[in-house]
């Protein structure tokens, strides 16, 4: 399995890129090409790293995908919801488009994201904190015989948390790169106090919230059903309601806050 550790630029996306990215597609099937990333940042307004961060989000969010001519074009999903005129959720107001945001984020196949997929399947504990969780992705990432540093650990860690946790911008600018990512409105994941993390200093500890979630429609749970059938387990006519309930990738076990 290619667990992707980076890719991000330490960014998780923020609410403008997604529906500023697809406007840019659309135009520019280019847009995110590795050789026009100066015609990117003037035509996005954001800087490189930025630029990099937009073009690996709209892939994993599944709302853009690989052009036959090359480049990149919008998804049916991405067209579905951030067309110019008809887009049913263009500035990611409904909870529902939200919750299928992360889960195509969650349940990537080919190369998934290996916080999500560490996180959301392997992690027995009720909660977690940094040190901690840092020690369990050192010992799996060996395991995997990936030679990775602290740091990029650590970096994919926090774009991890804090695409569901919010943070604060400094003096509370309103400022696009203190934005919170729309994702943290699932509240997928809380703060539930804070431990001893040695040589005077403390850590939070954070835990999933696991109590029914009444925005998840049946229609949404069955749309993703259906994906974790045909991504996981294609050549099945029948699932087990176990593996539908903790299977990996399922809406049970891949995603078990559902």
């Amino acid at each position: 399995m290619n667990y992707r550790f980076s890719g991000h630029e330490s960014f998780p996306f923020r609410y403008a890129w997604l529906p500023k990215a697809i406007r840019g597609l659309r135009q520019n099937p280019c847009l995110f090409a590795n050789d026009a990333e100066d015609e990117a940042m003037v035509s996005l307004g954001v800087g490189k790293n930025m630029v990099r961060s937009m073009r690996f989000w709209v892939q994993a969010t599944g709302v853009a995908e690989p052009a036959a001519k090359g480049g990149l074009q919008p998804s049916d999903l991405g067209e579905l919801l951030f067309a110019e005129e008809e887009g049913l959720d263009p500035f990611l107001e409904d909870i529902q488009t939200l919750w299928l945001l992360h889960w195509n984020i969650a349940t990537q196949k080919d190369e998934p994201l290996f916080a999500w997929r560490f996180l959301l399947n392997d992690w027995q504990e009720p909660e977690f904190a940094e040190q901690g969780l840092l020690k369990a992705f050192e010992k799996e990432a060996e395991r995997l015989s990936r030679k990775l540093s602290l740091v990029t650990l650590k970096q994919h860690f926090d774009v991890f948390l804090h695409t569901y946790v919010p943070t604060r911008g400094k003096k509370a600018e309103i400022l696009e790169d203190n934005l919170d990512c729309p994702l943290t409105e699932l509240e997928l994941i809380t703060a539930v106090g804070e431990r001893d993390a040695g040589s005077h200093k403390r850590e939070v500890v954070y835990a999933f919230r696991r109590e029914e979630k009444p925005a998840i429609t049946a229609a949404l749970f069955s749309w993703a059903l259906d994906d974790f059938w045909e991504k996981m387990h294609p050549k099945e006519k029948t699932l087990a309601a176990g593996l539908v309930a903790t299977g990996v990738g399922s809406p049970g076990g891949g995603c078990p806050v559902w």
